[in-house]
């Protein structure tokens, strides 16, 4: 495909896909919990943690992490350029947080945002998922390990050389992804910001 018609297909299906609440079906399918009436009230793999157990949260969060990589492959298959990839990226976040199924309401991204990411710059994720790892297991909270982790990303597509769009794109979604924690980042300053811990529903 080429044109501008190729773009606009990428843009339809990476945010088609990134809105499948993956912790909202599955949560209620396999667990028959609604996760927006637990925990944090949020669908994403953190809440599905907390409130459904560590195999439910990292199912989620696998799922999640899908939807994002498979939208940059679309951008890759179909146009291949990096402009292409990066559409995928931003509409499956963008659907992931304002889902078409879920009335333009979602979750935050990060899991989503890892998968664009794996696909997009390996080496970068590697080292922004090492950086989460470690923040989170030090001070259990998952929400500042996210914004840090989001906050690097653009810093190190830079240091790596990876192209303008890549580049952009990591400014953009860092933002995007800080501005979505921002109740999170008032509770971790109040100190009232809850740690990970694993539920047992």
């Amino acid at each position: 495909m080429e044109g501008i018609s190729a773009y606009l297909v990428v843009c339809l299906v990476a945010y088609v896909l990134g809105s499948i609440p993956n912790g909202l079906v599955w949560g209620k399918l396999l667990w028959h919990t609604d996760l927006r009436e637990h925990g944090s009230h949020n669908i994403g793999a953190t809440n599905a943690w907390r409130t459904l157990g560590k195999g439910p949260g990292f199912l989620i969060f696998l799922l999640d992490f899908l939807k994002g990589a498979l939208s940059v492959l679309i951008g890759l298959w179909l146009i291949g350029s990096p402009l292409a990839q990066v559409l995928g990226a931003i509409f499956a976040i963008v659907g992931h947080s304002c889902s078409l199924f879920l009335m333009f309401k979602g979750g935050k991204g990060v899991a989503t945002g890892l998968g664009v990411c794996v696909i997009m710059m390996p080496l970068v994720s590697l080292i922004v998922f090492l950086v989460w790892l470690g923040i989170v297991a030090v001070t259990r909270y998952v929400s500042l390990g996210s914004c840090v982790a989001a906050a690097l990303v653009p810093i190190l597509a830079l240091a790596c050389g990876l192209p303008t769009e890549f580049i952009a794109f990591g400014v953009l979604a860092a933002a995007f992804i800080i501005i979505r924690h921002r109740p999170n980042i008032v509770r971790l300053l109040n100190g009232t910001e809850s740690k990970i811990q694993a539920g047992h529903r």
